[in-house]
């Protein structure tokens, strides 16, 4: 095969989204490269040889993904038997760590350069996986800026290269002048899990912020992933809408936002929204998971803020009185508004220069020469 070969492993949406800015990056700067592994739509749109369906890889919990075993087993050895016959110039994992992390220890025999482009958050999860990243890692290239720190102090090569949100959101959207008319913004996530879970009580949030304020809400929806229509019918909710694969616009159109955690609480705080966070998830898995985070935060956005900066509220305190309570005290409470306004408005500057697949395709590049 002329050119090189370069196998993506990305599982989850927002995944799907920074590998694809990575592998065009690489594409501009060599034009004979081609791609395999795992991914979304937009990888594929790129050309990517895809080896699973992207809907069956987006599996959140411990419990979820042990119902799973069967199928997770049968992809990664199907992953490993492609890797060693087409012998890629390099192998990009993209988050994802519960399975990439088996992979990447699957196929380290192989001598293929093992490259990590946004880090598993072991930096959360305890720090026993440091050791195993070390060995397994050629080189690590984190997104978000406390990251290079604590690779450097664990003496894994690391580049640390900024966010890619700040390639993808216009100039315009970013620290941005908050709507005259602006709604409550809906994020239930991007998973069909975390959708069913949160999105009912974002739905019942909504009505009872309405009756108060007058608001009008809108979901953040995705074709084909659920049927909002039928939450929103059983609930009989005139005043919410559904916008499809548009989260930024409806972030934008935003005076409010009430986001699950994860990137999406980084892409409303690059818009400049004040927002609430809610998480929940199945209960093996929770009970498992707060034993093993280390963290007295976790939505991305505080954790870059370093700071507390916006409410979150974790299962069992996700109820739609508690995260009312919280909308209303930012509604109607301008000191509180503003405050936190200026400092998502200073996310911007924590996040890099706005070339992170840029600056990862030339690392990696420049390593494969």
């Amino acid at each position: 095969m002329d050119g090189r070969l370069l196998f993506i492993s990305a599982g989850e949406q927002s995944g799907d989204n920074a590998a694809a800015k990575l592998a065009e990056a690489i594409s501009n700067k060599d034009n004979k490269v081609t791609f395999i592994g795992l991914g979304g739509k937009r990888l594929a749109d790129l050309g990517q040889i895809q080896l699973a369906d992207s809907n069956e890889l987006s599996v959140i919990g411990f419990w979820e993904v042990a119902r799973r075993i069967f199928f997770f087993r049968k992809l990664m050895n199907k992953c490993v038997s492609e890797i060693e016959l087409k012998k890629p110039n390099a192998v990009i994992l993209i988050d994802y760590p519960g399975f990439n992390l088996r992979l990447a220890k699957r196929i380290k025999k192989l001598n293929i350069p093992i490259i990590y482009y946004i880090s598993p958050q072991i930096w959360a999860w305890g720090k026993k996986r440091v050791d195993e990243i070390r060995e397994l890692i050629d080189i690590m290239l984190p997104i978000l800026p406390f990251e290079e720190k604590f690779y450097q102090e664990a003496e894994i090569s690391c580049h640390y290269v900024g966010h890619y949100l700040l390639e993808e959101i216009p100039d315009e959207q970013i620290s941005s002048a908050i709507p005259l008319n602006g709604h409550l913004g809906l994020l239930p996530g991007s998973r069909k899990q975390e959708i069913e879970r949160m999105l009912p009580v974002m739905i019942s949030t909504a009505e009872m912020f309405h009756k108060k304020t007058g608001l009008n809400a809108v979901v953040a929806g995705i074709s084909g992933k659920i049927d909002y229509q039928k939450y929103l019918n059983k609930q009989n909710s005139e005043f919410i809408s559904v916008e499809y694969d548009n989260s930024r616009q409806v972030i934008y159109n935003s005076k409010l936002v009430l986001t699950a955690s994860g990137t999406a609480t980084l892409e409303t705080g690059i818009i400049g929204r004040p927002m609430v966070v809610i998480y929940k998830t199945g209960f093996l898995t929770y009970q498992i998971a707060k034993r093993l985070i280390e963290l007295d935060k976790i939505a991305l956005i505080n954790l870059v803020l370093e700071n507390k900066v916006v409410p979150e509220l974790i299962q069992n305190d996700a109820t739609p009185e508690n995260i009312l309570s919280h909308l209303l005290q930012l509604y109607s409470n301008d000191e509180k508004y503003s405050t936190m306004k200026s400092k998502l408005d200073n996310v911007k500057n924590l996040l890099g220069d706005g070339k992170a697949s840029r600056k990862a395709a030339d690392i990696i590049l420049n390593y494969l020469r």
